[in-house]
């Protein structure tokens, strides 16, 4: 019995460790988050008004910088007579224009995916501290029968 405590100690320590980079993870994922949104918002961005979705909109949210890299996308393509920067001659007037909307497009997606990165590490943090709560509860001895005779 000696033996299978022994052996059991290192699992509330795991546990606890578990809980600790789950907590880091969320802060880091929700401050992530805060930060891509609010660096997002710096740029007085407005979804387009001819947007499917959120027209009119401060871009600070993924949706929202999605909706926007969609409009500018379908602009450049009207531009471009449906071609794309790489396909239109060097000397076509069009293909600065072209190649401007494709970094912003660019821009725009890589905010979509740092808040996505974000989101993730915030909710795989919060897995975390679940399995670290769960390992120091399922590692607490149980109370025999002997052990509420002795008492």
């Amino acid at each position: 019995m000696t033996q299978s405590r022994h052996r059991d100690s290192s699992v509330p320590l795991l546990g606890l460790l578990v809980i600790i980079a789950g907590a880091v993870l969320m802060v880091a994922g929700v401050l992530t988050y805060m930060t891509v949104g609010s660096t997002l918002s710096e740029q007085n961005i407005t979804v387009a008004d001819d947007a499917e979705h959120f027209a009119g909109q401060h871009v600070s949210q993924p949706w929202e910088a999605y909706a926007q890299a969609t409009v500018i996308a379908d602009h450049a393509a009207e531009m471009a007579g449906g071609k794309t920067y790489a396909e239109l001659p060097r000397e076509d007037p069009v293909r600065e224009s072209v190649m401007d909307a494709s970094f912003l497009q660019a821009s725009l997606f890589t905010s979509v995916v740092a808040f996505g990165v974000a989101a993730l590490a915030a909710g795989i943090g919060l897995i975390f501290v679940l399995i670290g709560v769960s390992l120091r509860r399922v590692s607490r001895p149980v109370p025999t029968t002997a052990d509420h005779v002795s008492s």
